[in-house]
């Protein structure tokens, strides 16, 4: 069985980043990776992958396609094709996702719906 692990999150590889003094409330949608670093309450929608950041407190409902958070989300999450939970990560919501990762410390409370990846994705995937 092979071992799956959390990859660190490399800053300069992430386009846009609200940073921690950041306070930001409505709808959020974006094309390429973001990282949320400060506050967020709303609304994320997403075909690309969204990170959140240690310090970051997020309250919305989430899609992207990979979720990465070290920070706190509360709110309901649907990944497309990953959420990874570090250990410094709180959740609370429900979460539907093909594939989760969980490190141990990591806060999680809430349902957690497992599905097949999207027909696109695992195209994307079989081709890499």
């Amino acid at each position: 069985m092979r071992e799956v692990r959390i990859e660190n999150i490399v800053e300069a590889e992430i386009d846009t980043i609200l940073a921690e003094d950041i306070d930001f409330t409505g709808t959020l949608s974006f094309e390429k990776p973001l990282m949320i670093k400060g506050r967020f309450q709303g609304e994320i929608k997403s075909k690309s992958d969204l990170y959140v950041g240690e310090n970051a407190v997020v309250k919305a409902k989430v899609e992207a396609d990979k979720i990465s958070a070290k920070g706190r989300i509360e709110g309901d999450i649907t990944a497309h094709s990953r959420v990874e939970l570090f250990s410094t990560a709180s959740v609370n919501g429900d979460l539907s996702t093909p594939e989760l990762v969980v490190e141990s410390g990591c806060q999680y409370n809430g349902l957690c719906t497992m599905k097949e990846s999207q027909p696109a994705q695992l195209e994307k995937k079989n081709a890499g």
